[in-house]
C-alpha cells in the first residue's frame, strides 16, 4: 500500500499532518516534501495524525524527528495522535532506548521495527 498525505491548516500557527497506508523508504519522500513546505511556513505546532498509518520505518521516524527539531526550535511542538498498535509499539522502542547505540545499521533497525510491527498485528 501506498501512503497518502493530507496537511490541513486548522489555525495559522498550526498545521495537521494526516497519513494513511505505509511510511517506509519508498514513500517518505511524499512526506518530506509536505514537511519542507511546513518548515518554510511560520507554523509553530504540528500535529501527526496517525490513525490511518499502517506502518512506519526508520526513514518515517527520521522525517518527523527533524519536524519536531524545527519546531522546537521556534518554541513550538510536533505532536502524534491516534497511532494504530503497531505505529505505537515503535514510538514505545524508540523512547525507551538510544536507537544508534542498539543497532548496527538502518537495515538492521527496520528488520527489528518490521517485526515488531508484524509481532503486533498478528497478535490482534
Amino acid at each position: 500500500m501506498a501512503l497518502t498525505v493530507r496537511v490541513t491548516e486548522s489555525r495559522p500557527f498550526s498545521r495537521t499532518v494526516v497519513l494513511e497506508g505505509r511510511l517506509n523508504n519508498d514513500t517518505v519522500p511524499l512526506l518530506d516534501d509536505e514537511l519542507n513546505k511546513i518548515a518554510g511556513s511560520t507554523a509553530t505546532v504540528v500535529i501527526f495524525d496517525l490513525a490511518g498509518l499502517e506502518y512506519i520505518s526508520s526513514s518515517g521516524l527520521r522525517s518527523i524527528f527533524g519536524i519536531r527539531k524545527v519546531m522546537t526550535a521556534r518554541s513550538g511542538k510536533a505532536l502524534l495522535i491516534n497511532p494504530r498498535p503497531q505505529v505505537q509499539k515503535v514510538l514505545e522502542i524508540v523512547n525507551a532506548a538510544d536507537l544508534s547505540a542498539v543497532f548496527t545499521s538502518v537495515q538492521e533497525l527496520d528488520r527489528y521495527l518490521d517485526a515488531m510491527q508484524r509481532k503486533v498485528v498478528e497478535g490482534e
